[in-house]
């Protein structure tokens, strides 16, 4: 593997692109460190920095900002209303006539979807600016801490300006991003958001290490065998993750004999329709957390406006609060749906099943048409029970491990969720493109005793 990373540098197409990543990145970190005028720094960080402060919510947007929510940077908005919106398109695709049929357009086609896309990044990047403004405005408010307000000025004026800012600042990682994508190599969206939580990870280690240097006392025998464990834990899930991500169910098929020409037969071939385990990705989880911010952030509001009935609204906010029972019911219960509304909306077993027939290819023992359609829809069901049954447990278990083990949350959230599937599919997804293009060469990949599994060997 250390060979491949070098012969990286050996192709200079390649080296380019790495190169032209690499200082897109350092890009992206410096809008994470540039702060908004008019916000008080010192009672911000007072805010995410005690124990009390904040919430799971908060705590998930500072994450994926790569801690700029934390200083309330420029890039506060991350990329986060881009990937938002992109999900949002796909959705709607199957839906809209007019998107599928432009899709379907070519090159002219493909720049109008993503040019709607862009203005569907503004519209949200809109909203949640305005939030994030108000949010600052009164903190106590929306149940990130116990301050009156973080801001020297607040008003009509730095709600505009702080909006202004943000959006300015969420679109230019997104042109950030689509550069690394045309120019560099991997994904630029996943790769924006997937810095931002690796940037995370050394401040989360030192908190780890404060917390458990507490709890241990002058004990160094109590102090390693939990550091210990944690880490066996993390790997495991690492590795769970990554089987989740490659795992998928080849369905056989053949091809039927054509002829070729001047009486000439090209014999049948055999070949495989890959199926994946978790073929609706990371999406449940995001889709799941965003619409679970809501109800809280709503709650918690009308709670303190006193709005009629106050004790409901008060019993919402306790109830719907990141962690409790009712939060992890109703977060687990959207991600087991959207799961499947993913699978339902993007997998197409009649689609492909007519696509088939008219190859002449077939699956074995089953009959071309209807039969075939209904047979990929019943194993990409099975499929998606168990996927999402597996999303489930990644989505709760930083919960977990956070309200019952009192882990600080930063940690717990590279235990498993969001964080953890973009971290590890990201860091897949690149290894495969930088692999074909050292084979593309003639050089090994990461691999020296084969390929990655979802290549074909």
């Amino acid at each position: 593997m250390l060979s491949a990373y070098l012969n990286s540098w050996k192709i200079p197409e390649l080296r380019k692109r790495i190169v032209f990543t690499f200082g897109i990145i350092l890009l992206c970190r410096v809008t994470a460190n540039i702060p908004c005028p008019g916000v008080d720094a010192n009672a911000l960080a007072s805010i995410f920095g005690s124990k009390g402060g904040g919430n799971g919510v908060m705590d998930m947007f500072n994450l994926f900002s790569g801690g700029a929510l934390q200083k309330f940077a420029v890039g506060a908005l991350g990329i986060m209303p881009y990937i938002s919106a992109s999900i949002i398109m796909q959705l709607l695709t199957p839906v809209v006539p007019t998107l599928e049929k432009m899709v379907r357009e070519g090159e002219a086609g493909r720049q109008k979807y993503n040019q709607l896309t862009r203005y569907a990044t503004v519209g949200i990047c809109i909203i949640q600016g305005t939030i994030f403004a108000k949010a600052m405005s009164d903190p106590s408010r929306f149940g990130i801490g116990d301050h009156a307000s973080v801001v020297e000025n607040p008003g009509l004026w730095f709600t505009v300006s702080t909006v202004i800012t943000l959006t300015a600042g969420a679109l230019f990682l997104m042109w950030l991003g689509e550069m690394i994508t045309e120019r560099g190599i991997g994904n630029g969206a996943s790769l924006i958001i997937t810095v931002n939580i690796l940037a995370r990870l050394p401040g989360s280690m030192a908190t780890l290490y404060n917390y458990l240097r507490s709890d241990a006392g002058a004990d160094w025998g109590f102090f390693g065998i939990r550091v210990i464990g944690l880490l066996a834990m993390f790997l495991l899930v690492c590795a769970a993750t990554v089987a989740l991500i490659q795992g998928m169910r080849r369905i056989p098929i053949r091809y039927a004999k054509r002829s070729a020409g001047r009486g000439g037969v090209a014999a049948g071939s055999t070949s495989y329709l890959p199926l994946r385990v978790n073929y609706a990705g990371v999406m449940p989880i995001i889709f799941g957390g965003a619409i679970m911010m809501f109800p809280g952030l709503v709650s918690r509001l009308a709670a303190s406006r006193e709005w009629w009935p106050s004790n409901v609204w008060n019993w919402i906010a306790q109830v719907m609060s990141y962690g409790n029972s009712g939060y992890v019911i109703c977060y687990g219960a959207l991600i087991l749906a959207f799961a499947f509304f993913w699978v339902a909306n993007q997998f197409n077993p009649i689609q492909i099943a007519d696509d088939l027939q008219k190859r002449g290819g077939y699956v074995p023992g089953i009959r071309p048409g209807n039969p075939t359609a209904d047979y990929l829809d019943h194993t990409m069901t099975r499929l998606t029970v168990a996927g999402a049954t597996f999303l489930l447990f990644l989505a709760i278990l930083p919960m977990f491990l956070s309200q019952s083990l009192h882990i600080p949350t930063a940690v717990a959230q590279f235990f498993g969720g969001t964080s953890l599937l973009i971290v590890v599919g990201v860091t897949l997804d690149t290894m495969r493109q930088v692999e074909a293009h050292l084979l593309s060469r003639h050089y090994d990949g990461f691999l020296s005793k084969g390929r990655l599994r979802s290549r074909r060997s």
